[in-house]
């Protein structure tokens, strides 16, 4: 019977060995390498043959889903958009278009597809859209500057749009996780939808000149739809209908004092 040998006898040999300039181990048969050579027929067959690995598909509203349900926080939140690599629109985008305003306000306007101004400036309602939005709220004594009567204001989707157009389907249930949990983390009294595209992703209508006066409800948040300021610059006769609006909103926040 062979004698064992221990670890560190078997360590010892193998320095020795290689201190001999010992390079490579053999068994203890012969082996004939001509043998193991595969013919080139099959070789050839098996080459034609589709790999079984399998591949990983990315579902990018799964993973912005996962992500945004993450955030416990704006700044994660703010962090997570950020770093989310799946939606092309972030590439043409000079800034993430995050928020403005107090966190802690009452009222959360949501407005449209970032625009030139928005986007180099990285806010919400920029320009003189954002001037005219001011002046609106003002009016009723809101403000998104105002301490104990301000507002919180957001977008769609944080980045511009190539050429300004339209948010494709994809892009909207792709990008819509993070709008509901920013949301979530406001937890705003009265929700503002200001255009067609938040109305369409969070009401499921897009016709904002027919949904404007009238409350609505997302997730269990009272909803008022609103013209964008955007349009009330291209139709000042509008102007009448959303201090209408305006008006309604206000009741609703002495209401809840």
């Amino acid at each position: 019977m062979e004698s064992e040998v221990n670890f560190i006898d078997a360590l010892d040999l193998l320095e020795w060995q290689l201190e001999l300039g010992v390079t490579e181990t053999i068994g203890n048969q012969e082996v004939n390498r001509f043998l193991e050579v595969k013919p080139k027929s099959e070789s050839k067959t098996k080459a034609n043959i589709p790999s079984k690995e399998k591949t990983t598909t990315v579902e990018p509203t799964l993973v912005a889903s996962s992500i945004a349900s993450a955030a416990n926080s704006l700044d994660d939140l703010a962090k997570a958009i950020s770093s989310f690599d799946y939606c092309d629109l972030k590439k043409g985008a000079r800034n993430l278009v995050f928020s403005d305003g107090s966190p802690g306000a009452k009222v959360m306007i949501i407005g449209e597809i970032p625009d030139f101004e928005e986007d180099m400036v990285g806010k919400p309602f920029a320009g003189e859209a954002g001037v005219l939005l001011d002046k609106m709220f003002n009016a009723i004594g809101y403000g998104r500057s105002l301490s104990d009567a301000s507002i919180y204001l957001t977008n769609v989707v944080p980045w511009r749009t190539p050429q300004n157009r339209p948010l494709t389907l994809n892009e909207q249930e792709t990008l819509k996780p993070f709008l509901v949990r920013h949301i979530e983390l406001i937890q705003p009294k009265f929700l503002i939808v200001m255009g067609n595209t938040p109305s369409k992703i969070l009401l499921n209508e897009d016709r904002i000149t027919k949904l404007r006066g009238k409350w609505n409800t997302f997730s269990g948040i009272p909803t008022l739809p609103m013209l964008h300021p955007s349009y009330l610059l291209r139709n000042p006769s509008a102007k009448k209908e959303t201090w209408e609006d305006l008006k309604m909103l206000k009741i609703r926040l002495v209401e809840d004092l």
